[in-house]
């Protein structure tokens, strides 16, 4: 499980593939709902790329 700060690898992300291959920091305080469908928020992934949501299956600790 991710806490926010934590870096992360996105193996894929549904919500931008371009994000794929990239790290960023999660952002969420606590565990993703159904808000999000039960996806991290990750930032800072590129500067053409915003906040992305990801599953927990698509992204590995940096």
């Amino acid at each position: 499980m991710f806490k926010a700060g934590d870096r992360v690898r996105i193996v894929s992300c549904e919500d931008d593939p371009r994000a794929a291959g990239r790290t960023g920091r999660i952002v969420d305080e606590v565990p993703p709902g159904p808000l999000t469908g039960g996806r991290w928020t990750v930032h800072g992934i590129g500067l053409l790329i915003g906040p992305a949501l990801c599953h927990t299956r698509e992204l590995r600790p940096a």
